[in-house]
């Protein structure tokens, strides 16, 4: 069986990033499903397994980045 959904979903890299104790992780060419319609990711149980291992070992980044931060308010 198919969904309408299911068509509209595409193989891609994304960049992921996520807040941990207020510090701004980022994790770059992860593997996702996207939605063509809404952007909306979808992420395998093997690459949120991954993704959460490399959050909670704090390894050393590849590379360091400088971000604005802004104030919606």
């Amino acid at each position: 069986m198919s969904y309408p959904w299911q068509e509209t979903l595409v193989e891609r890299r994304v960049t992921y990033t996520i807040e941990v104790n207020g510090e701004l992780i980022v994790i770059e060419n992860v593997p996702a499903r996207v939605c063509l319609e809404t952007g909306e990711q979808f992420f395998s149980p093997e690459t949120v397994e991954r993704l959460q291992q490399m959050i909670w070992e704090q390894r050393k980044p590849s590379r360091v980045i400088e971000v604005p931060v802004y104030e919606f308010a």
